[in-house]
């Protein structure tokens, strides 16, 4: 789970091209990166989202 903005993994069907359909998961993209907080740098679990957003002061 992404530590700033919440995203989780997402659930749906896999569908095959009979129309089979099985349950999967769709996974975010997380990293875990530096984040500079409140002066100190600590390890965070971020999605590559927010990473792009610039969400996050990186030190």
């Amino acid at each position: 789970m992404c530590e700033i903005c919440g995203k989780k993994p997402g659930f749906g069907m896999s569908l095959s091209h009979s129309h089979r359909r099985n349950k999967r998961r769709f996974n975010p993209n997380i990293q875990r990166i530096r984040v500079l907080e409140n002066g100190t740098s600590r390890r965070r679990n971020v999605c590559t989202s927010c990473i792009r957003t610039n969400r996050l002061v990186k030190p």
